[in-house]
């Protein structure tokens, strides 16, 4: 009996230890539940049977004879095999639909309806790997901090004041920096505006004690486990609220039967300063969190739909109907939420898309638009043929409404990650390209993509003024008619006669009211008032 005790006190001693190192999430529906109770188990069996242990390594005993006389341990293939019926139980071989409806996607939606005309001052045509260059640039100039932490690599993309921006916190820079700096926390936290570049390291009055960098019980994922130690946790944000106070945002996952057809049902909101924390439904999310669902679930989730639609066997021999995502996503900020673009192709790769959907990552909220076009690796490679002698590297798409029509957006970035022309690419024919220096601007760039079409820019995007014409004149280019004319100040002017039919009866002394993106030496009038 003394020796059973002293192995319940070993056991638990030893469980005890492996939580705190492993964190394992105390739920019957996970993998790593189950393997802690086989760990346990194991140990148990050891400590009880020492003697037994020593005679099986020097084989003086059969694993048989063992067997019998610790029928505990068959508790294990066991649980094992349980696991695997389970899981076969709950695949798509017998929940087809369940799967196909693990995510409401609307199909009857239009494209130029639906997703405004794109404002250029709110594109991310930063990707993550260009923010990181530029948040490490602002992390260098920190003397005093530089030697102490380093930047993370997390960088959620957020809406913040009406920016798109990425954000990302400091790091202690090792075991020896967190004795030393514990005591006031991790001072900051990077962003970088996703449109212009402007990147700013935050420095904090109070700083953050618990984060993925902390050692013992400063580490984030030790004080969300011992806070919730039944919970299963998704993929962790970093996020600021509006008015720039840090939080941890983790997505509580349930699954069903053995991490099966997972799905978010709550978010926990860790203030990374305090320690406090709460739990909130998904429904109850307050608007300033951006990423409650991660790209990867939603993604898995839309592939189920395409793939189970019509039934199981369907997926795998007929195929009809059957469609996936295409490799890569890209992020697009709407209406204050962040929204997951990726497209979505015929289950037979034929480099051309279906359409694409859009998903608000905090509502999850998706949308289908059929708008057949160009696979986005096939628009990638050329922007990327257009430029080949300079071996520039493409980000992933932008889908944008760029007059009513869908048009992909890239960045072109040179071997150190910096952007160093825009491509915007015909969805529907990709060999439809044109690139424009980045020094020139993104409206420079839409401008020379666009050609003689009018490009439609709202009011409060354009300075709109009046001029008196001194002088007037036309000319024919490719077809196209344009007029140049000088104002009273010998302020030069370029216009397409899209934009007005008036054009041809404007004379000198004409007075008109203009509205122009860009001021240059020809400045090229947007409309005509």
């Amino acid at each position: 009996m003394k020796e059973k005790i002293i192995s319940i006190i070993g056991t638990l001693v030893f469980g005890f230890l492996y939580f705190y190192v492993a964190l394992p999430a105390l739920n019957i529906h996970t993998y790593e539940f189950w393997f802690f109770i086989t760990l346990l188990i194991i140990c148990f069996l050891l400590l009880t049977n020492l003697t037994m242990a020593k005679d099986l390594v020097k084989g003086k005993m059969t694993f048989t004879k063992a067997v019998k006389k610790n029928k505990l341990i068959l508790a294990i293939p066991i649980i094992y095999i349980s696991l695997i019926v389970l899981d076969v139980i709950g695949s798509p071989l017998f929940n087809a639909k369940k799967y196909a409806h693990r995510i409401e996607i609307t199909e009857s939606n239009s494209f130029t309806e639906d997703i405004a005309k794109v404002d250029f001052n709110k594109l991310p045509l930063l990707d993550k790997d260009s923010s990181q260059q530029l948040g490490d640039r602002v992390m260098g100039q920190m003397s005093d901090l530089v030697s102490q932490f380093n930047v993370s690599d997390i960088y959620t993309q957020i809406n913040y004041t009406g920016k798109i921006v990425r954000v990302t916190p400091l790091d202690y820079a090792g075991f020896i920096k967190w004795i030393t700096n514990r005591d006031d926390g991790v001072k900051g936290y990077i962003t970088v505006d996703s449109n212009n570049g402007e990147s700013k390291l935050i420095r904090l009055e109070n700083g953050m004690k618990y984060v993925e960098s902390g050692f013992f019980n400063d580490n984030l994922y030790r004080k969300l486990r011992f806070s919730y130690p039944f919970d299963s946790f998704g993929r962790i944000s970093f996020e600021i609220d509006e008015e720039g106070h840090p939080y941890w945002i983790v997505p509580v996952i349930d699954y069903k039967l053995i991490e099966l057809r997972r799905e978010i049902s709550h978010i926990i909101i860790l203030d990374p300063i305090t320690g406090e924390s709460k739990k909130v439904e998904v429904g109850e999310v307050p608007s300033w969190v951006d990423m409650v669902y991660s790209a990867d679930l939603i993604i898995e989730e839309v592939d189920d739909w395409g793939n189970y639609n019509k039934g199981y066997f369907n997926s795998i021999l007929g195929q009809k109907n059957v469609v996936n995502t295409t490799e890569g996503y890209n992020y697009l900020a709407m209406n204050d939420d962040i929204y997951l673009y990726t497209g979505i192709t015929s289950i037979v790769a034929d480099e051309s898309n279906l359409g694409f959907i859009l998903t608000n990552m905090r509502t999850k909220e998706t949308v289908f638009y059929k708008v057949p076009g160009a696979e986005e690796y096939s628009a990638m490679a050329s922007a990327e043929g257009a430029v080949q002698h300079l071996a520039y590297t493409s980000t992933f798409p932008l889908l944008i409404n760029l007059n009513n029509k869908p048009t992909y957006l890239v960045s072109l970035k040179d071997d150190a990650g910096l952007v160093k022309m825009y491509a915007f690419i015909d969805v529907t024919d990709y060999q439809k390209v044109v690139v424009t220096d980045s020094s020139k601007g993104i409206l420079v760039a839409a401008h020379n993509y666009l050609g003689d079409q009018k490009y439609e820019l709202p009011n409060e995007d354009l300075t709109i003024k009046e001029i008196v014409i001194k002088r007037i004149s036309s000319a024919i280019i490719d077809g196209n008619t344009y007029y140049y004319i000088v104002d009273t100040s010998n302020k030069k002017y370029k216009v397409s006669i899209s934009v007005s039919d008036n054009l041809p009866f404007l004379v000198s002394g004409s007075k008109i009211k203009i509205g122009y993106a860009l001021s240059e030496e020809i400045t090229t009038i947007n409309k005509i008032y």
